[in-house]
């Protein structure tokens, strides 16, 4: 595996870590803090952007050119 094939596999599991922990902080307030549903907002908006960049990467067919090249 190439170097820097892991080091993005590293930074993809600590990144997905990091929103885990803020996601489960996000929806335990919302049950512990009246209104606090209010930062569910904020969290989805969130979520949807990411999902829409991961879609238009995985589905842009310029991005597939260089995986042709040696």
């Amino acid at each position: 595996m190439p170097l820097d094939r892991l080091v993005l596999l590293i930074v993809i599991v600590i990144a997905a870590g990091g929103a885990t922990l803020w996601l489960g902080a996000v929806v335990a307030s919302a049950f512990a803090w009246p209104g606090g549903w209010l930062l569910a907002i904020p969290a989805a908006l969130v979520a949807y952007i990411a999902v829409r960049i991961v879609g238009d990467r995985l589905g842009n067919a310029e991005d597939d050119h260089y995986d042709r090249m040696e």
